[in-house]
């Protein structure tokens, strides 16, 4: 059963993102003064009165946007208006009404949606006099809250329950998979994802650095519920430190790499493997992370060259990742999206596989059979004694040897690619630990 959506509108700056998070419980989207920072429906599911429900943030209405998707924005709005089973109208309590209040009240009526009208910026009792005015907007009594002092939040749950009907009382189904689609600017991250769920969920531009906050998007296959992270365009460290906004998306998008299962790095037939490119791969690297190399565009590069020539060249410059799979699609047509679910799937299945003690030490048998490692000057004769694995997600390897120092980290890469040939870990990234054994081992 789906969960009831509760959206939280409003022209820009009256507090929408930080209501969003508060009642959240986490910061999920970006907080900043600047008018217009949310741009597409951000969501999550919050639990009130033991009973759950999606909330839904939106942009700010009206919003003159400097991108000139103004449009989109309000398009996205509409679209949570269109789910919602309540609505909860935010205005600035300290200021006055505007017409883009007023404006926002006239779109609500037409609607026929219950609506909650949410005066944010009530710091004190003082400031819930000022409320008053709010009743020529035509909704019931205002409610006064502060959504950064958290002030008369929990009164504000109990009434989102009250107007809603009796609903879910369980927690939703926990996804099987969490997919991170991470990329520089303009690669066709936000296009992907709506072709992935069939609808047009995340706004899509021409304009660079459209996608601003890490966005979850709760999808379902073969009855399986899974989350696609739409995450910011990437570019240079150096230029988005100059931009407070493009700062935090870049720290989110970071962070969605860290939490996913698997992550999608996709990439632009049409362009160069760029340093963005390279620093994205060397993230997904150092957190041990699947990875697909999803190639992006492709019917518009196909008659340049091969998918064997490509791959050839992505794994040249993208040298950490030569074990990941390489995709080829095209996003504005749905061409192989969904093929990439299965594939996403398989290398989840790998990441949790795991191998008994006697299976892996008959790999490690079979390995250094073919290579041992060979003594280092100054430094004595390395021996693998035995191995087992300890984790998965990544499978994690622990080997007792003589002493670590003594396996340098070519015969390591060595060791590491040989055992994704022997053992069920064949695209995903494999940790190594090594131990000095000790006599009671």
């Amino acid at each position: 059963m789906a969960l009831p959506v509760v959206a939280i509108v409003g022209r820009p700056n009256v507090g929408k993102s930080s209501l969003f998070n508060a009642l959240a419980g986490r910061r999920i989207s970006i907080v900043e003064p600047t008018p217009g920072v949310t741009r597409d429906r951000i969501s999550a599911v919050i639990e009130t009165d033991d009973q759950y429900l999606e909330l839904v943030d939106t942009g700010g209405y009206g919003i003159e946007d400097q991108d000139d998707l103004t449009a989109h924005v309000e398009a996205q709005i509409a679209q949570a208006l269109e789910q919602a089973r309540l609505v909860l109208f935010m205005v600035d309590v300290q200021a006055q009404i505007t017409a883009l209040d007023l404006q926002m009240a006239q779109l609500l009526r037409t609607y026929s949606l219950p609506v909650l009208l949410v005066a944010n910026k009530a710091d004190s009792s003082k400031h819930e006099i000022l409320a008053g005015e709010f009743f020529s907007l035509g909704f019931d009594e205002p409610v006064c809250i502060s959504a950064l002092r958290g002030r008369n939040l929990p009164k504000l749950l109990h009434l989102i329950s009250q107007k809603l009907p009796p609903h879910q009382t369980q927690p939703p189904d926990e996804p099987v998979l969490k997919l991170a689609v991470v990329g520089r600017r303009n690669v066709g991250k936000s296009t992907f994802i709506n072709s992935l769920v069939g609808q047009q969920r995340m706004i899509v531009s021409e304009v660079p650095g459209t996608t601003r906050d890490s966005v979850d998007v709760r999808c379902e296959k073969d009855g399986r519920a899974f989350i696609a992270i739409d995450t910011a365009g990437i570019r240079k460290k150096g230029k988005m430190l100059r931009n407070n906004i493009e700062f935090y998306s870049y720290t989110r998008a970071l962070r969605s790499i860290r939490r996913a299962d698997v992550v999608l790095l996709l990439l632009d037939a049409l362009a160069m493997i760029s340093q963005v490119d390279k620093k994205l791969a060397r993230t997904v690297v150092d957190n041990y992370k699947p990875c697909i190399l999803v190639v992006n565009k492709w019917d518009l590069a196909k008659d340049r060259a091969t998918t064997g020539q490509f791959a050839e060249y992505i794994s040249r410059l993208l040298t950490g990742l030569d074990y990941a799979p390489i995709s080829f699609i095209t996003a504005t047509e749905g061409k192989n999206v969904q093929s990439l679910l299965d594939l996403a799937a398989n290398l989840y299945k790998q990441a949790h596989a795991a191998v008994t003690t006697a299976q892996l030490n008959k790999a490690l048998v079979a390995v250094t059979s073919e290579r041992a490692p060979a003594a280092r000057r100054k430094v004595g004769l390395p021996k693998i004694y035995y191995g087992t694995q300890v984790a998965n997600a990544p499978p994690t390897l622990l080997l007792f040897v003589n002493n670590p120092a003594y396996l340098d980290e070519n015969y390591q890469r060595y060791l590491i690619n040989r055992l994704r040939d022997l053992l069920p870990f064949a695209e995903v990234p494999i940790r190594l630990l090594l131990r000095p054994r000790r006599p009671e081992d």
